[in-house]
């Protein structure tokens, strides 16, 4: 199905320019690229409850999986604060797309024009580190019709930043230089476990399944074909339940 994307007006689209560059600033100033891809895509829930600016409020802040979001929540409200024109779905969306730029990956598309909802979604909707392919499946295929090619993907974000032990339960990066996008979380998948660097189960799944391995395979040779498909996957995410024509 395509996309049928509402009209915004050159002052909204002037603002997201500008809100750009001050997003680029922040995340230069505070190293925080990681947390800023992991607000985007955790406002995300599924394909009825998609990017919608309902990770701010403190119910959904509350849920197990966001557990260090509201540090994100408070570095980003300053600079909403200077373009209150532009919608907090948006807003959230712009900081994951500047986030993956600045760290040297793709460009993604970004379209405006999102609304913000009032209600966050229920608890439980995103996926869960310590389980397998049948259940990543479930999250982002069943849930948010994603495919496939797209949960190996999105998976290559890990690239950027690492898990702490007071948030997940889990500890450590998963690449030797998690500021940096790139292709390195499958070289590393592939390589094995290393000391220091982190594999959560749910990308144990992804050289268990003999769909997600060729993928990851093809990711760790390639990273120019991991870019391209990460852009597409990330577009899709950040577009969930918004302009469906």
């Amino acid at each position: 199905m395509g996309k049928s994307y509402p009209t915004v007006s050159e002052e909204y689209k002037k603002a997201v320019e500008k809100c750009k560059k001050k997003l680029r600033g922040l995340i230069a100033e505070k190293n925080c690229a990681p947390i800023m891809l992991r607000i985007a895509t955790f406002d995300v829930k599924t394909k009825t409850g998609g990017p919608f600016g309902t990770i701010k409020n403190p119910e959904e802040l509350a849920h197990g999986a966001n557990n260090g979001l509201d540090i994100a929540v408070r570095l980003l409200e300053p600079i909403k604060e200077q373009f209150p024109t532009i919608s907090y779905a948006d807003f959230y969306q712009l900081a994951g797309v500047v986030a993956v730029e600045v760290t040297g990956g793709p460009e993604v598309p970004f379209h405006p024009g999102r609304e913000d909802k009032p209600a966050p979604p229920p608890e439980g909707r995103l996926p869960d580190a310590t389980k397998g392919s049948d259940h990543l499946r479930q999250v982002f295929g069943t849930q948010m019709g994603l495919s496939d090619k797209d949960i190996v993907a999105l998976s290559g974000g890990h690239t950027l930043g690492r898990c702490h032990k007071e948030r997940s339960g889990f500890e450590g990066p998963w690449t030797s230089n998690p500021l940096i996008f790139d292709n390195s979380y499958f070289k590393e998948l592939l390589s094995g476990e290393k000391e220091g660097l982190l594999q959560l189960p749910s990308d144990i799944a992804l050289l268990k399944d003999p769909v997600f391995l060729p993928l990851v395979e093809k990711y760790a040779a390639d990273e120019d074909a991991f870019f391209e498909d990460y852009a597409e996957a990330h577009l899709k995410l950040s577009e969930l339940g918004f302009a469906e024509a």
